[in-house]
């Protein structure tokens, strides 16, 4: 294998090692360099016959502009001041003309995936983050934990949820305050007392340690209680996504029908401008994409909400919680094998499948047994054959099951509108003691302040539905993202709601498709009480072998 074909002076290497992790090797990464010049000087690079770091030393650095010095000097700085900052984002204001010149000549959209960047979001709505969540590819969000974290605080005396300026400036403030405050009040009245019952109910063992055992009592209280908690409740996010990403989240945003998306959409787009200017432009409020696309969108929704409501008047509504499996093709088990073979046959996909088609259903199975036999854990992810097989799942469970199962990336799913139309859970913890009442009155009165807003206001209503009310959504899922998710979302530290969910969709699946059921074998179907201990006291461990 050749190394490095490249040569270069003693000057050019001392340059080309503040950027570059090796200057010889065949195999080396970018460093200290903005994700406006990563992004060009990949997409550029697309282009070109030289090497990245003999283009990176003449056409970017070598080149007045690019303004390069401009923009990377501050960041080569230990202490740098506002200035220097400053100084950086004027310099890739002087450079864009080049730099979206760059982009737009060496490539499509598929450019903006060259650069990425850190968007802290602080204080927006679990509303909110839902919406930023469901643009998947190509982001990775971190969201506050409601079972590590308590939601109790307050600022200013007042509890931390977002005051929608649309709600806050009608006849329901009042009502809305109201009844965020009190169910805020009842999440707080209730933790210490569950905690009394819980360290009753679990008492620590001796050979467990007290961290371990205490953050595994706080994570069951506040999994019991964070029903409670309004979809208004400010919570905390990290996303880190690539360009095209950013700019397919801004553009949702900014069209929006809600107010606190489109402010999220206005700042997110001011900040991420200062450091990946070229990957964001069109979803500048005014960029005529921008404004093509809400229009797009805006005329999209009105014609299918009209449509939908002709169609629900003939339709009854979905009630009742639960996991149905609506959809799937009874041809899959072929359609995997086959495509299993396929790799390592000389033959036809069609005429595989022709030929699983055939076999007996022994020997079919031997070839699907063969694709789960040698896994060892759930991380041992199975052949990419598993995705021929599509399953859709209705689902109607508390919005907080569907909370934590919303995050996975390789699935379709669409969710109705928030509602208290279809009931609410209540934690069997709570059930047949004191702390039940409290809980139900809470949540009653909540969809009693739904009921009047939403008449008005169905979409700014969402912000007063607590977390333990049911949602409505759908699955599309492939059998490979399927076993994932339920492997996963099963396991013993996982919240009981969403672990139930996991269980349900794989048996469904393994009842319906017998065949399937051989790769659902790390789903865990057993229940826990205090099942987050386990981890806890392994997370401990590790701190203490760490120190």
């Amino acid at each position: 294998m050749i190394e490095n074909y490249e040569t270069f002076s003693p000057q050019q290497i001392k340059i080309l090692n503040r950027y570059v992790t090796n200057t010889t090797s065949n195999i080396f990464c970018l460093r200290n360099l903005p994700e406006v010049i990563k992004g060009a000087l990949f997409s550029r690079y697309s282009r070109s016959s030289l090497g990245l770091r003999s283009l990176l030393l003449k056409e970017f650095i070598m080149s007045e502009e690019t303004a390069f010095n401009a923009i990377v000097s501050s960041m080569m700085k230990n202490d740098s001041d506002d200035r220097d900052v400053e100084d950086q984002i004027m310099a890739i204001k002087k450079a864009q003309n080049f730099y979206d010149r760059i982009l737009d000549g060496y490539g499509d959209d598929s450019i903006g995936e060259l650069g990425g960047g850190h968007l802290a979001l602080e204080n927006v709505s679990m509303l909110a983050a839902k919406v930023i969540e469901d643009c998947r590819i190509g982001g990775s969000p971190l969201e506050k934990s409601t079972r590590y974290i308590y939601f109790d605080q307050k600022v200013g005396g007042e509890y931390l949820y977002y005051r929608e300026p649309i709600l806050m400036t009608s006849a329901f403030r009042e009502l809305y305050l109201q009844t965020c405050n009190r169910l805020y009040e009842t999440y707080s009245t209730l933790i210490p007392q569950l905690t009394l019952v819980m360290e009753k109910k679990f008492p620590k063992e001796q050979d467990v340690s007290l961290v371990a055992y205490t953050a595994a009592i706080r994570a069951k209280v506040l999994d019991c209680l964070r029903g409670l908690l309004p979809t208004s409740a400010l919570t905390n996010m990290g996303v880190f996504g690539n360009g095209r990403f950013f700019e397919g989240l801004l553009q949702k945003l900014n069209g929006h029908n809600l107010a606190e998306m489109q402010d999220i959409g206005k700042k997110g787009f001011q900040e991420l401008s200062k450091i990946m200017p070229s990957f964001v432009r069109r979803a500048e409020p005014n960029h005529k994409y921008q404004q093509t696309f809400t229009q797009f969108t805006e005329q999209l929704r009105g014609d299918l909400r009209a449509l939908a409501e002709e169609c629900s008047a003939n339709i009854p509504p979905m009630t009742s919680p639960g996991v149905r499996l609506i959809s799937y093709d009874l041809d899959a088990p072929t359609k995997v094998a086959a495509a299993m073979m396929f790799e390592y046959s000389n033959s036809g996909l069609l005429e595989l499948q022709a030929y699983c088609r055939s076999l007996p259903e022994d020997h079919l199975n031997r070839i699907l047994e063969t694709g789960s036999n040698f896994r060892e854990n759930r991380r041992h992810k199975s052949p990419r054959a598993l995705e021929h097989a599509l399953f859709t799942f209705e689902l109607v469970a508390d919005f907080g099951a569907y909370r934590d199962l919303q995050r996975h990336r390789m699935l379709t799913q669409e969710r109705q509108l928030l509602t208290c139309d279809l009931g609410y859970f209540v934690p069997t913890e709570l059930r047949d003691t004191p702390m039940e009442k409290p809980y139900c009155d809470a949540m009653d009165e909540a969809k009693l302040a739904f009921d009047q807003i939403s008449l008005e206001l169905p979409e700014e209503a969402q912000y007063v539905v607590p977390m333990g009310y049911n949602i409505h959504w759908y699955f599309h899922v492939n059998l490979r993202a399927l076993q994932w998710l339920c492997e996963l979302r099963s396991s013993p530290a996982g919240h009981s709601n969403y672990r139930y969910i996991a269980q349900e969709l794989a048996k469904q699946v393994s009842k319906a498709c017998p065949q399937f059921e051989r790769f659902f074998k790390f789903v865990d179907y057993d229940g826990y009480q205090l099942g987050r201990l386990g981890q806890e006291i392994r997370t401990a461990q590790k701190r203490k072998e760490h120190v």
